[in-house]
């Protein structure tokens, strides 16, 4: 026999269907006194809200995310360094201080990179091996106060027009060629490329190097010289550091950069030594006069010294003994002959008796 809810029940309903489903329990009315109510099925919506709000994450189809945080974070450690680099390049190359800071790195489509350009100088490069093409952006007000300064000017120059003349030309692809020398600097621990400048435009429009929803990689300097301040920024595709988004790693690219300087410029270093000019000294003895004795020396005097004709004399580079030596004549010159290497006990002797602080301090040392 079917069941008919009584009058209580149906308000019940009713009250529960008003107030969102707030209702926690439903009246019933036992049909017996030996049974109790049976909990309605209005009660199982609640069980379900109360399980607490479910963790979720914003994700837009539209720009999706193709570098992970940690390649983000690698991005940002390379370009800071190419923000030094460049930095101290061009403070250089304009005599006039010039900082070089970065703002950001972040992924975007294409399409909205190009939208936010305006009254820019854009240059086109690659990155060969790498197969694809980038973008250097630099704003035009920062591209004509560096051609100020170097035509010897303030940095004041106010341009209406964004074509540049042929002088100009030149002086910019100077400054961007130094920006793409440094950029390869700074990426020298990640990959191996060689950035070369293919065009320069002045309208966004006109620059396509991939599709409008690719996604790319914006990065955001501010560039100040003198008392201008200005924006540039990098675009690298998606695509074209595909091949190496495994080397963009915080921890391979630290390993990396170490094991490749270990050792690097050792050789460098040791050809440049071997060519390098040092100052030797040649103490034939020593004596003590006072200084009326020392004003009345002339030519032709002999000055009798503590040390034998036949002694060893000692050969200084710097202020350490490093050489025993015989004196002598080579010709018509003055020569000596090394007869021994001073060894590092008699060296530290030596620095010992030379002044009395050091004798005062190794005094200390062996009490201690």
């Amino acid at each position: 026999m079917a069941e008919i809810l009584s009058q209580e029940e149906i308000e019940a309903l009713l009250a529960s269907l008003s107030s969102d489903g707030t209702e926690t329990t439903t009246p019933t009315a036992s049909r017996s006194s030996g049974n109790q109510a049976k909990p309605s099925s209005l009660s199982e919506p609640l069980r379900r809200d109360q399980r607490g709000p479910i963790a979720y994450e914003i994700y837009d189809f539209r720009r999706p995310d193709k570098f992970a945080k940690d390649q983000l974070r690698t991005l940002q450690m390379l370009h800071e360094t190419f923000a030094r680099l460049y930095a101290s390049s061009l403070s250089a190359y304009l005599r006039v201080p010039v900082h070089v800071d970065l703002v950001s790195v972040e992924q975007v489509p294409y399409e909205e990179y190009i939208r936010s350009l305006s009254s820019s100088i854009i240059n086109v490069f690659s990155m060969a091996p790498l197969a694809g093409q980038a973008i250097l952006e630099v704003e035009l007000n920062v591209i004509l106060c560096m051609i100020d300064r170097l035509l010897g000017g303030p940095g004041s120059v106010v341009k209406s027009s964004s074509v540049l003349t042929d002088i100009e030309k030149a002086l910019t692809d100077s400054i961007i060629n130094r920006a793409l020398k440094d950029f390869r600097t700074a990426w020298e621990g990640i990959a191996q490329f060689n950035p070369k400048r293919e065009t320069m435009e002045t309208q966004a429009q006109f620059v396509q190097i991939v599709p409008p929803n690719d996604v790319v990689v914006s990065i955001l300097f501010e560039v100040k010289v003198g008392e201008l301040r200005g924006a540039m920024s990098i675009c690298i595709p998606y695509l074209l550091l595909k091949p190496i988004t495994g080397k963009l790693s915080a921890q391979r690219w630290f390993s990396s950069s170490l094991r490749k300087n270990v050792g690097r410029h050792a050789p460098v270093l040791a050809q440049r030594l071997a060519k390098t000019y040092l100052t030797c000294v040649v103490r034939l003895g020593s004596t003590q006069m006072t200084v009326q004795q020392l004003l009345e020396l002339k030519e032709g005097d002999i000055v009798t010294l503590s040390r034998k004709q036949n002694e060893e004399v000692e050969v200084l580079i710097g202020d350490r003994v490093k050489f025993r030596a015989q004196p002598g004549v080579r010709g018509k010159k003055l020569a000596i002959h090394i007869t021994r290497v001073e060894p590092a006990t008699e060296q530290e002797a030596l620095l010992t008796h030379r002044s009395p602080s050091s004798r005062r301090a190794s005094k200390m040392k062996n009490a201690v």
